[in-house]
Protein backbone atom coordinates (compact mmCIF):
# COMPACT_ATOMS: atom_id res chain seq x y z
CA UNK A 1 0.00 0.00 0.00
CA UNK A 2 1.04 3.37 -0.78
CA UNK A 3 2.04 5.57 2.19
CA UNK A 4 -0.14 9.46 2.75
CA UNK A 5 2.24 12.16 2.65
CA UNK A 6 3.26 14.99 4.84
CA UNK A 7 0.63 13.77 7.58
CA UNK A 8 -1.42 16.41 6.57
CA UNK A 9 -5.02 14.43 7.23
CA UNK A 10 -6.97 13.96 10.11
CA UNK A 11 -9.46 11.52 10.24
CA UNK A 12 -12.87 12.11 12.08
CA UNK A 13 -15.28 9.22 13.59
CA UNK A 14 -18.19 10.66 12.72
CA UNK A 15 -19.41 9.26 9.35
CA UNK A 16 -22.74 7.52 7.97
CA UNK A 17 -23.37 3.64 6.96
CA UNK A 18 -25.62 2.27 4.76
CA UNK A 19 -29.18 2.20 6.02
CA UNK A 20 -31.45 -0.29 4.92
CA UNK A 21 -34.45 1.26 6.74
CA UNK A 22 -33.97 4.21 3.98
CA UNK A 23 -36.92 2.50 1.59
CA UNK A 24 -38.75 3.93 -1.14
CA UNK A 25 -42.22 2.17 -3.05
CA UNK A 26 -41.84 1.50 -6.40
CA UNK A 27 -44.75 -0.44 -8.95
CA UNK A 28 -44.14 -3.93 -8.62
CA UNK A 29 -45.60 -6.17 -11.62
CA UNK A 30 -45.12 -10.22 -10.87
CA UNK A 31 -43.35 -12.28 -13.92
CA UNK A 32 -41.60 -8.57 -15.36
CA UNK A 33 -38.33 -9.99 -14.58
CA UNK A 34 -38.73 -12.36 -17.08
CA UNK A 35 -39.88 -13.21 -20.87
CA UNK A 36 -43.44 -14.71 -20.05
CA UNK A 37 -46.26 -15.48 -22.93
CA UNK A 38 -49.07 -15.19 -20.15
CA UNK A 39 -49.47 -11.96 -17.80
CA UNK A 40 -49.53 -12.64 -14.09
CA UNK A 41 -50.75 -9.51 -13.36
CA UNK A 42 -54.32 -10.62 -14.81
CA UNK A 43 -54.14 -13.81 -12.90
CA UNK A 44 -53.61 -12.06 -9.81
CA UNK A 45 -55.93 -9.23 -9.79
CA UNK A 46 -59.38 -12.06 -10.89
CA UNK A 47 -57.64 -13.71 -7.27
CA UNK A 48 -57.99 -9.90 -5.20
CA UNK A 49 -61.85 -9.44 -6.72
CA UNK A 50 -62.06 -12.91 -5.55
CA UNK A 51 -60.85 -12.53 -1.46
CA UNK A 52 -64.58 -12.40 0.51
CA UNK A 53 -64.85 -9.06 2.32
CA UNK A 54 -63.27 -10.43 5.75
CA UNK A 55 -60.33 -10.82 3.89
CA UNK A 56 -59.84 -7.92 2.16
CA UNK A 57 -60.64 -5.63 5.55
CA UNK A 58 -58.49 -7.03 7.54
CA UNK A 59 -55.72 -7.72 4.83
CA UNK A 60 -55.64 -3.30 3.96
CA UNK A 61 -55.54 -2.71 8.10
CA UNK A 62 -52.13 -5.21 8.11
CA UNK A 63 -51.02 -2.82 5.33
CA UNK A 64 -51.75 0.49 6.69
CA UNK A 65 -50.24 -0.31 10.18
CA UNK A 66 -46.91 -2.26 9.07
CA UNK A 67 -46.20 0.69 6.14
CA UNK A 68 -47.94 3.99 6.01
CA UNK A 69 -45.13 5.05 9.20
CA UNK A 70 -42.28 4.08 6.85
CA UNK A 71 -43.77 6.59 3.65
CA UNK A 72 -44.87 9.73 3.34
CA UNK A 73 -48.29 9.07 1.65
CA UNK A 74 -48.75 5.33 1.47
CA UNK A 75 -52.35 6.08 0.50
CA UNK A 76 -51.86 8.22 -2.76
CA UNK A 77 -48.79 5.36 -3.49
CA UNK A 78 -51.75 2.36 -3.39
CA UNK A 79 -54.38 4.74 -4.97
CA UNK A 80 -51.83 5.56 -7.89
CA UNK A 81 -50.72 2.37 -8.36
CA UNK A 82 -53.93 0.77 -8.54
CA UNK A 83 -55.02 2.91 -11.42
CA UNK A 84 -52.22 1.72 -13.34
CA UNK A 85 -53.90 -1.86 -13.43
CA UNK A 86 -57.25 -0.43 -13.62
CA UNK A 87 -57.00 -1.58 -17.16
CA UNK A 88 -57.77 -4.91 -15.83
CA UNK A 89 -60.93 -3.92 -14.56
CA UNK A 90 -64.05 -4.29 -16.50
CA UNK A 91 -65.81 -1.27 -14.84
CA UNK A 92 -62.77 0.28 -12.28
CA UNK A 93 -65.58 2.49 -10.90
CA UNK A 94 -67.20 -0.42 -9.45
CA UNK A 95 -64.62 -1.42 -7.35
CA UNK A 96 -64.83 -0.44 -3.41
CA UNK A 97 -62.23 1.51 -1.88
CA UNK A 98 -61.06 -0.39 0.30
CA UNK A 99 -60.25 -3.27 -2.28
CA UNK A 100 -59.06 -0.55 -4.59
CA UNK A 101 -55.99 -0.16 -1.72
CA UNK A 102 -55.51 -3.35 -1.43
CA UNK A 103 -55.46 -4.27 -5.60
CA UNK A 104 -52.88 -1.07 -5.24
CA UNK A 105 -50.50 -2.41 -2.70
CA UNK A 106 -50.31 -5.70 -4.51
CA UNK A 107 -48.58 -3.93 -7.28
CA UNK A 108 -46.42 -2.50 -4.93
CA UNK A 109 -43.12 -3.20 -3.15
CA UNK A 110 -40.53 -0.99 -1.23
CA UNK A 111 -37.14 -0.78 -2.67
CA UNK A 112 -34.26 0.09 0.27
CA UNK A 113 -32.32 2.31 -1.67
CA UNK A 114 -28.86 2.16 0.26
CA UNK A 115 -29.07 -2.10 1.26
CA UNK A 116 -25.98 -2.18 -1.18
CA UNK A 117 -23.35 -0.01 -0.33
CA UNK A 118 -23.09 3.86 0.63
CA UNK A 119 -20.24 6.30 -1.23
CA UNK A 120 -19.52 8.78 -3.12
CA UNK A 121 -19.79 12.04 -1.01
CA UNK A 122 -19.97 15.49 -2.05
CA UNK A 123 -19.90 18.66 0.23
CA UNK A 124 -21.25 22.15 -0.77
CA UNK A 125 -22.93 24.65 1.89
CA UNK A 126 -26.27 24.77 2.63
CA UNK A 127 -28.97 26.88 1.02
CA UNK A 128 -29.92 28.12 4.66
CA UNK A 129 -27.46 29.76 7.21
CA UNK A 130 -29.61 31.35 9.48
CA UNK A 131 -29.18 30.53 13.62
CA UNK A 132 -25.78 29.42 13.20
CA UNK A 133 -22.44 30.77 15.96
CA UNK A 134 -19.36 32.30 14.77
CA UNK A 135 -17.08 30.17 12.63
CA UNK A 136 -19.89 27.38 11.94
CA UNK A 137 -21.13 26.55 8.34
CA UNK A 138 -24.43 24.71 7.41
CA UNK A 139 -23.76 22.21 4.72
CA UNK A 140 -25.59 19.66 2.16
CA UNK A 141 -23.51 16.33 1.61
CA UNK A 142 -24.99 15.00 -1.39
CA UNK A 143 -24.51 11.00 -1.23
CA UNK A 144 -24.85 7.84 -3.80
CA UNK A 145 -27.08 5.06 -2.17
CA UNK A 146 -26.87 1.13 -4.10
CA UNK A 147 -29.46 -1.08 -3.82
CA UNK A 148 -30.41 -4.34 -5.17
CA UNK A 149 -29.47 -4.82 -8.45
CA UNK A 150 -27.08 -2.36 -7.89
CA UNK A 151 -29.53 0.69 -9.00
CA UNK A 152 -27.85 3.58 -7.43
CA UNK A 153 -29.75 6.87 -6.32
CA UNK A 154 -28.51 10.59 -4.91
CA UNK A 155 -29.81 11.04 -1.57
CA UNK A 156 -28.51 13.68 0.84
CA UNK A 157 -27.58 14.50 4.80
CA UNK A 158 -27.25 17.81 6.26
CA UNK A 159 -24.93 19.14 9.20
CA UNK A 160 -22.84 21.96 10.38
CA UNK A 161 -18.98 22.16 10.26
CA UNK A 162 -16.89 24.45 12.50
CA UNK A 163 -16.12 26.06 14.40
CA UNK A 164 -12.20 24.69 14.08
CA UNK A 165 -12.55 21.39 13.06
CA UNK A 166 -15.71 20.17 14.90
CA UNK A 167 -18.42 18.44 12.52
CA UNK A 168 -21.72 17.69 13.95
CA UNK A 169 -23.76 15.74 11.35
CA UNK A 170 -27.52 15.57 11.71
CA UNK A 171 -29.91 12.12 11.99
CA UNK A 172 -31.37 10.88 8.71
CA UNK A 173 -34.45 10.36 9.81
CA UNK A 174 -38.36 9.99 8.59
CA UNK A 175 -39.69 8.99 5.58
CA UNK A 176 -37.77 9.01 2.24
CA UNK A 177 -39.11 11.32 -0.50
CA UNK A 178 -38.93 10.60 -4.32
CA UNK A 179 -40.65 13.97 -5.15
CA UNK A 180 -42.99 14.45 -8.02
CA UNK A 181 -42.06 15.03 -11.55
CA UNK A 182 -43.76 18.41 -13.15
CA UNK A 183 -44.82 18.98 -17.15
CA UNK A 184 -41.87 18.50 -18.88
CA UNK A 185 -40.63 21.53 -21.02
CA UNK A 186 -37.60 21.87 -22.66
CA UNK A 187 -35.36 24.21 -25.01
CA UNK A 188 -35.30 23.59 -28.72
CA UNK A 189 -31.10 24.52 -29.14
CA UNK A 190 -30.99 21.82 -26.00
CA UNK A 191 -32.59 19.19 -28.50
CA UNK A 192 -30.64 20.86 -31.78
CA UNK A 193 -27.44 20.01 -29.88
CA UNK A 194 -28.13 16.73 -28.18
CA UNK A 195 -29.42 15.47 -31.56
CA UNK A 196 -25.70 16.78 -33.36
CA UNK A 197 -23.88 15.47 -30.72
CA UNK A 198 -25.14 11.71 -31.06
CA UNK A 199 -24.57 11.93 -34.95
CA UNK A 200 -28.55 12.12 -35.42
CA UNK A 201 -28.63 15.53 -38.14
CA UNK A 202 -30.97 14.61 -41.53
CA UNK A 203 -33.67 15.95 -42.60
CA UNK A 204 -36.27 14.24 -40.02
CA UNK A 205 -34.36 15.90 -36.78
CA UNK A 206 -33.41 19.23 -39.07
CA UNK A 207 -37.57 19.41 -39.57
CA UNK A 208 -38.49 19.02 -36.12
CA UNK A 209 -36.38 21.57 -34.49
CA UNK A 210 -37.32 24.33 -37.38
CA UNK A 211 -41.08 23.91 -36.34
CA UNK A 212 -40.92 23.48 -32.56
CA UNK A 213 -41.48 26.64 -30.32
CA UNK A 214 -38.69 27.59 -28.11
CA UNK A 215 -39.68 26.07 -25.44
CA UNK A 216 -41.35 23.09 -26.19
CA UNK A 217 -43.43 20.95 -24.32
CA UNK A 218 -44.77 17.16 -24.81
CA UNK A 219 -47.55 17.86 -26.55
CA UNK A 220 -45.76 20.30 -29.30
CA UNK A 221 -43.20 17.60 -29.72
CA UNK A 222 -46.24 15.10 -30.73
CA UNK A 223 -48.01 17.38 -32.85
CA UNK A 224 -44.20 18.22 -34.81
CA UNK A 225 -43.67 14.16 -34.84
CA UNK A 226 -47.10 13.84 -36.07
CA UNK A 227 -46.96 16.31 -38.64
CA UNK A 228 -44.33 15.37 -40.33
CA UNK A 229 -44.51 14.36 -44.22
CA UNK A 230 -45.21 10.93 -45.04
CA UNK A 231 -42.71 10.98 -47.32
CA UNK A 232 -39.81 11.69 -44.57
CA UNK A 233 -41.11 8.63 -42.59
CA UNK A 234 -41.08 6.00 -45.28
CA UNK A 235 -37.37 6.81 -45.79
CA UNK A 236 -34.75 3.79 -43.97
CA UNK A 237 -34.11 4.75 -40.38
CA UNK A 238 -36.93 6.94 -39.66
CA UNK A 239 -38.61 5.21 -37.02
CA UNK A 240 -35.12 5.03 -35.24
CA UNK A 241 -34.79 9.14 -35.56
CA UNK A 242 -38.61 9.95 -34.18
CA UNK A 243 -37.94 7.02 -31.28
CA UNK A 244 -34.48 8.55 -30.64
CA UNK A 245 -36.11 12.08 -30.44
CA UNK A 246 -38.65 11.37 -28.07
CA UNK A 247 -35.81 9.11 -25.56
CA UNK A 248 -34.21 12.38 -25.91
CA UNK A 249 -36.75 14.80 -24.75
CA UNK A 250 -37.77 12.38 -21.91
CA UNK A 251 -34.17 12.13 -20.89
CA UNK A 252 -34.70 15.72 -19.56
CA UNK A 253 -37.17 16.52 -16.57
CA UNK A 254 -37.72 18.75 -13.64
CA UNK A 255 -38.73 17.06 -9.75
CA UNK A 256 -40.19 19.11 -7.02
CA UNK A 257 -39.81 18.12 -3.56
CA UNK A 258 -42.64 19.55 -0.88
CA UNK A 259 -40.92 22.00 1.22
CA UNK A 260 -42.18 20.53 4.33
CA UNK A 261 -39.46 17.99 3.78
CA UNK A 262 -36.14 18.12 4.99
CA UNK A 263 -33.23 18.14 2.35
CA UNK A 264 -32.24 14.23 4.17
CA UNK A 265 -35.71 12.93 3.42
CA UNK A 266 -35.18 13.96 -0.25
CA UNK A 267 -33.90 11.14 -3.14
CA UNK A 268 -33.10 12.00 -6.82
CA UNK A 269 -34.50 8.41 -7.94
CA UNK A 270 -34.03 7.42 -11.86
CA UNK A 271 -36.25 8.86 -13.73
CA UNK A 272 -35.63 8.07 -17.42
CA UNK A 273 -34.69 5.23 -19.45
CA UNK A 274 -30.91 6.66 -19.94
CA UNK A 275 -30.30 6.36 -16.11
CA UNK A 276 -32.64 3.57 -15.54
CA UNK A 277 -29.86 1.40 -13.99
CA UNK A 278 -28.51 4.65 -11.79
CA UNK A 279 -27.72 7.99 -11.37
CA UNK A 280 -24.00 8.12 -10.12
CA UNK A 281 -21.25 9.63 -8.63
CA UNK A 282 -23.49 13.35 -8.45
CA UNK A 283 -20.41 16.12 -8.03
CA UNK A 284 -22.20 18.92 -6.81
CA UNK A 285 -20.86 22.71 -6.56
CA UNK A 286 -22.24 25.88 -5.74
CA UNK A 287 -22.15 28.06 -9.32
CA UNK A 288 -21.94 31.81 -8.83
CA UNK A 289 -22.81 33.53 -12.26
CA UNK A 290 -21.48 36.92 -12.98
CA UNK A 291 -24.56 38.23 -12.25
CA UNK A 292 -23.86 37.15 -8.00
CA UNK A 293 -26.66 35.09 -8.74
CA UNK A 294 -25.86 31.38 -6.98
CA UNK A 295 -27.50 27.96 -7.13
CA UNK A 296 -26.75 24.22 -7.42
CA UNK A 297 -25.48 22.63 -10.23
CA UNK A 298 -24.19 18.89 -10.18
CA UNK A 299 -22.65 16.56 -13.14
CA UNK A 300 -23.54 13.10 -12.71
CA UNK A 301 -23.06 9.75 -14.83
CA UNK A 302 -26.31 8.25 -16.00
CA UNK A 303 -26.45 4.36 -16.44
CA UNK A 304 -28.91 2.35 -18.23
CA UNK A 305 -27.53 -1.08 -17.53
CA UNK A 306 -25.07 -1.09 -21.33
CA UNK A 307 -23.84 2.71 -21.50
CA UNK A 308 -22.65 5.69 -19.40
CA UNK A 309 -24.23 9.05 -20.25
CA UNK A 310 -22.86 12.30 -18.03
CA UNK A 311 -26.02 14.49 -17.25
CA UNK A 312 -26.22 17.55 -15.73
CA UNK A 313 -28.73 18.49 -12.64
CA UNK A 314 -29.48 21.80 -11.90
CA UNK A 315 -31.26 23.56 -8.83
CA UNK A 316 -31.89 27.22 -7.56
CA UNK A 317 -32.43 25.96 -3.74
CA UNK A 318 -31.85 21.92 -3.59
CA UNK A 319 -36.01 21.60 -3.40
CA UNK A 320 -36.44 21.71 -7.17
CA UNK A 321 -33.76 19.81 -9.45
CA UNK A 322 -33.97 20.39 -13.38
CA UNK A 323 -31.60 17.23 -15.35
CA UNK A 324 -30.31 17.91 -18.68
CA UNK A 325 -28.06 15.64 -20.90
CA UNK A 326 -23.98 16.97 -21.28
CA UNK A 327 -23.43 17.77 -25.09
CA UNK A 328 -20.27 17.83 -27.15
CA UNK A 329 -17.26 15.83 -27.56
CA UNK A 330 -15.68 16.49 -23.77
CA UNK A 331 -19.13 15.06 -22.42
CA UNK A 332 -18.58 11.20 -23.44
CA UNK A 333 -17.24 9.95 -20.23
CA UNK A 334 -17.86 9.77 -16.51
CA UNK A 335 -16.29 12.12 -13.87
CA UNK A 336 -17.25 15.95 -15.41
CA UNK A 337 -16.53 18.09 -12.43
CA UNK A 338 -17.39 22.18 -13.11
CA UNK A 339 -16.10 24.92 -11.67
CA UNK A 340 -17.57 27.18 -9.26
CA UNK A 341 -17.41 30.07 -11.41
CA UNK A 342 -16.93 31.03 -15.09
CA UNK A 343 -13.40 32.12 -15.87
CA UNK A 344 -12.35 34.52 -18.36
CA UNK A 345 -16.50 34.61 -19.32
CA UNK A 346 -16.14 30.74 -19.95
CA UNK A 347 -17.48 27.45 -17.96
CA UNK A 348 -14.74 25.08 -17.26
CA UNK A 349 -14.85 21.92 -16.08
CA UNK A 350 -12.40 18.54 -15.76
CA UNK A 351 -12.98 15.62 -17.43
CA UNK A 352 -11.23 12.48 -18.73
CA UNK A 353 -12.64 11.84 -22.33
CA UNK A 354 -10.16 9.52 -22.83
CA UNK A 355 -11.08 7.17 -19.64
CA UNK A 356 -7.26 7.65 -17.82
CA UNK A 357 -6.27 11.00 -18.04
CA UNK A 358 -7.40 14.35 -16.42
CA UNK A 359 -8.12 17.12 -18.96
CA UNK A 360 -10.03 20.94 -19.29
CA UNK A 361 -13.01 21.03 -20.87
CA UNK A 362 -14.82 24.35 -22.18
CA UNK A 363 -18.36 25.30 -22.38
CA UNK A 364 -20.18 28.69 -23.47
CA UNK A 365 -23.40 27.67 -21.89
CA UNK A 366 -22.36 25.24 -19.42
CA UNK A 367 -24.17 22.39 -21.01
CA UNK A 368 -22.45 21.93 -24.65
CA UNK A 369 -18.84 21.02 -24.02
CA UNK A 370 -15.82 20.99 -26.17
CA UNK A 371 -11.93 21.25 -26.52
CA UNK A 372 -10.52 19.05 -24.47
CA UNK A 373 -6.38 19.90 -23.00
CA UNK A 374 -5.06 17.48 -21.11
CA UNK A 375 -4.14 18.40 -17.26
CA UNK A 376 -2.64 15.63 -15.90
CA UNK A 377 -1.92 12.15 -17.20
CA UNK A 378 -1.39 8.48 -15.38
CA UNK A 379 2.58 9.37 -13.94
CA UNK A 380 2.90 8.15 -10.70
CA UNK A 381 3.47 4.50 -9.27
CA UNK A 382 0.05 5.18 -7.60
CA UNK A 383 -1.99 6.55 -10.27
CA UNK A 384 -0.51 4.73 -13.05
CA UNK A 385 -3.50 3.02 -14.41
CA UNK A 386 -5.85 6.57 -14.77
CA UNK A 387 -6.02 9.64 -13.29
CA UNK A 388 -9.44 12.18 -12.81
CA UNK A 389 -10.85 14.58 -10.46
CA UNK A 390 -12.65 14.16 -6.93
CA UNK A 391 -15.09 16.96 -7.29
CA UNK A 392 -15.09 20.46 -8.39
CA UNK A 393 -12.10 23.01 -8.25
CA UNK A 394 -11.86 24.92 -4.83
CA UNK A 395 -10.28 28.29 -5.27
CA UNK A 396 -7.88 29.33 -2.98
CA UNK A 397 -5.81 32.89 -3.14
CA UNK A 398 -2.75 30.51 -4.04
CA UNK A 399 -5.19 29.11 -7.20
CA UNK A 400 -7.58 25.97 -8.18
CA UNK A 401 -7.05 23.65 -5.50
CA UNK A 402 -8.21 20.31 -7.37
CA UNK A 403 -8.36 17.20 -5.33
CA UNK A 404 -7.22 13.63 -7.76
CA UNK A 405 -7.95 10.29 -7.75
CA UNK A 406 -5.21 7.58 -8.66
CA UNK A 407 -5.84 3.90 -9.71
CA UNK A 408 -2.67 2.04 -8.87
CA UNK A 409 -1.76 -1.89 -8.16
CA UNK A 410 -4.62 -4.03 -7.26
CA UNK A 411 -6.98 -1.46 -8.37
CA UNK A 412 -6.34 0.66 -5.03
CA UNK A 413 -7.68 4.21 -4.76
CA UNK A 414 -5.99 7.16 -3.22
CA UNK A 415 -6.61 10.90 -3.08
CA UNK A 416 -4.19 12.89 -4.66
CA UNK A 417 -4.09 16.98 -5.17
CA UNK A 418 -3.02 19.95 -7.55
CA UNK A 419 -2.90 23.22 -7.45
CA UNK A 420 -4.09 24.98 -11.21
CA UNK A 421 -3.65 29.08 -11.90
CA UNK A 422 -6.46 30.91 -10.62
CA UNK A 423 -6.64 32.64 -14.54
CA UNK A 424 -4.97 29.80 -16.57
CA UNK A 425 -6.24 26.75 -15.19
CA UNK A 426 -4.77 24.90 -17.94
CA UNK A 427 -1.57 25.20 -16.19
CA UNK A 428 -0.64 23.42 -13.06
CA UNK A 429 1.50 25.24 -10.62
CA UNK A 430 1.74 22.57 -7.98
CA UNK A 431 1.29 19.04 -7.17
CA UNK A 432 1.71 16.50 -4.34
CA UNK A 433 4.25 13.92 -5.56
CA UNK A 434 2.79 11.62 -3.21
CA UNK A 435 -1.21 10.42 -2.11
CA UNK A 436 -2.96 13.22 0.24
CA UNK A 437 -4.96 9.76 1.72
CA UNK A 438 -5.40 6.35 1.08
CA UNK A 439 -7.33 3.78 2.41
CA UNK A 440 -6.05 2.59 5.92
CA UNK A 441 -6.55 -1.01 7.43
CA UNK A 442 -9.75 -0.19 8.64
CA UNK A 443 -11.30 1.57 5.27
CA UNK A 444 -9.95 -1.74 2.60
CA UNK A 445 -12.81 -3.83 2.82
CA UNK A 446 -16.34 -2.84 1.53
CA UNK A 447 -18.66 -2.96 -1.33
CA UNK A 448 -15.50 -2.50 -3.67
CA UNK A 449 -12.44 -2.69 -1.62
CA UNK A 450 -9.18 -0.92 -1.10
CA UNK A 451 -10.76 2.22 -2.30
CA UNK A 452 -11.30 5.95 -1.06
CA UNK A 453 -12.48 8.29 -3.19
CA UNK A 454 -14.94 11.30 -3.00
CA UNK A 455 -17.29 13.95 -5.73
CA UNK A 456 -16.29 16.70 -3.59
CA UNK A 457 -15.18 18.57 -0.40
CA UNK A 458 -15.30 22.51 0.83
CA UNK A 459 -12.99 25.01 2.34
CA UNK A 460 -14.27 27.11 5.34
CA UNK A 461 -12.81 28.84 7.89
CA UNK A 462 -9.04 27.91 6.32
CA UNK A 463 -9.87 24.22 6.50
CA UNK A 464 -10.43 21.98 3.41
CA UNK A 465 -13.07 19.29 4.77
CA UNK A 466 -12.91 16.20 2.24
CA UNK A 467 -15.71 13.97 2.65
CA UNK A 468 -14.62 10.25 1.22
CA UNK A 469 -16.19 6.75 0.62
CA UNK A 470 -13.93 4.35 1.88
CA UNK A 471 -14.64 0.80 -0.21
CA UNK A 472 -18.29 1.96 -0.79
CA UNK A 473 -19.08 0.54 2.91
CA UNK A 474 -19.06 4.34 4.72
CA UNK A 475 -19.00 7.59 4.13
CA UNK A 476 -15.91 9.20 6.28
CA UNK A 477 -14.60 13.21 6.39
CA UNK A 478 -11.09 14.22 6.66
CA UNK A 479 -9.56 18.29 7.53
CA UNK A 480 -6.65 19.46 6.16
CA UNK A 481 -5.35 22.86 6.46
CA UNK A 482 -5.43 24.51 3.31
CA UNK A 483 -2.62 26.52 4.24
CA UNK A 484 -0.03 24.17 4.58
CA UNK A 485 -1.71 21.82 1.73
CA UNK A 486 -1.38 24.70 -0.80
CA UNK A 487 2.73 25.20 0.25
CA UNK A 488 3.13 21.33 0.36
CA UNK A 489 1.37 21.97 -3.21
CA UNK A 490 3.72 24.56 -4.25
CA UNK A 491 6.90 22.59 -2.55
CA UNK A 492 6.35 19.54 -4.99
CA UNK A 493 5.39 21.79 -8.07
CA UNK A 494 6.02 20.81 -11.84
Amino acid sequence: MTGEGAGLVTRHPSGFRPDPGRVVTKLFVPGEEAPETRSRAGALVARVLALPESSVGSTVDCVLAGFSGRHRDLLAVLEHNASIMSHRLVDPRSLDPRRRLLLGAYFTHEYAVEAAALCNPSLVAHPRQDGLASGQVRVALSLRGIGEGHISSIGFATGVLGPGTRADWHPRTGPVDTGERQPDSWSRSWLRAALEHDGCDNEITATVTATLPDPFGQHDLDHALAALDPRLLERAGAAGTTQHIRELAAAGYTVRFPGDTELAQRLLWPVSATESHGMEDARFVRFTADTGVTGYRATYTAYDGATVTPRLLESADLTSFSAFALTGPAARNKGMALFPRLVGGTHLALCRGDGETMSLATSSDGRSWSGEVPLHGPTAAWELLQVGNCGSPLETTSGWLVLTHGVGPMRTYAIGALLLDLADPARIVGALPEPLLVPDEDEREGYVPNVVYSCGGMIHDGTLWLPYGSSDARVSLATVPVDALVARLEAGGA
